[in-house]
Parts: C-alpha cells; sequence; structure tokens
C-alpha cells in the first residue's frame, strides 16, 4: 500500500534535495572544471551523496517523508566520512592515514570556500543539514 503524499513535508524534502544536488554539483565543477583530483576521503563521500541527490530529488517529487527510512542511513554513513576528514583537516586527529597523497591536496589554501572554511567541513556541514531536513520531514509527516 503507497501512503498518501504528505504535502507538509515537501518543502524540507525540497531542501535537502537541494542541498544534495548543490554538494554534488559543486564536487563536480572542483573536479571537472577545476581540475582537482579528489583524494580517497572525498571519493568516499561524493560515494554518499550523489545517490543521495537521486533518491531525494524522487522523494521530494513524491513529497514521500518516508525516504527518511533508507535515506538517513546513506546520509549519516556519509557524515561519519567528513567527520572523520574534518578531524584530520583539523590535526585533531593524528594523520595515520594520508587522505590527500597524490595530486592536489584538498587541504591546499585553493581549496577552501567563504573565507577559508575547506571542503571536508562544507561536505560535513551538507550531510548534516540533509539529516536534520530528513529527520523534520519525518516529523511532519507522523504529527
Amino acid at each position: 500500500m503507497i501512503d498518501k503524499p504528505d504535502d507538509r513535508s515537501w518543502p524540507v524534502l525540497f531542501a535537502a534535495f537541494a542541498v544534495s544536488l548543490a554538494a554534488s554539483l559543486a564536487v563536480l565543477f572542483v573536479g571537472e572544471v577545476m581540475g582537482q583530483v579528489p583524494c580517497n576521503l572525498c571519493w568516499f563521500q561524493r560515494a554518499f551523496m550523489f545517490p543521495l541527490a537521486i533518491i531525494l530529488a524522487i522523494a521530494a517529487f513524491r513529497s514521500d517523508a518516508a525516504v527518511w527510512i533508507y535515506a538517513v542511513p546513506l546520509a549519516v554513513a556519509g557524515w561519519l566520512v567528513a567527520g572523520f576528514h574534518t578531524l584530520l583537516h583539523a590535526g585533531i586527529i593524528p594523520e595515520a592515514i594520508e587522505p590527500c597523497g597524490v595530486g592536489p591536496s584538498c587541504s591546499s589554501a585553493d581549496m577552501t570556500i567563504l573565507g577559508g572554511l575547506p571542503l571536508p567541513a562544507l561536505s560535513l556541514l551538507a550531510f548534516t543539514a540533509i539529516i536534520a531536513c530528513l529527520l523534520l520531514a519525518r516529523r511532519r509527516s507522523t504529527s
């Protein structure tokens, strides 16, 4: 049985989709237009963000707040990778692995935005926003 679409959840589902789409397009711009090769941890974050853009587009189109069941675990996995990468970048976690080995480093000055905010922190922020939107959509659909 398909649940009736809930129009109260549509704005936050669309916001989650917009964040995932913006993040996906931004990393494609950095990689394809700017020619910056992503590090291993950046690749893992992309692997979690790209499918979210597609899943959340469908969910927003359908006003399907039940998307949180499968989208939140995907976003949390990306959040964990982005959090680890951010802590490595900040020097809080000792660099036992070298996330930015060959090619340009994602921690270099040209890989920051908005006055020095590094890309791993932006990824963490994007995953956080997506998770918050999905949990809000869930709450709106159940109340």
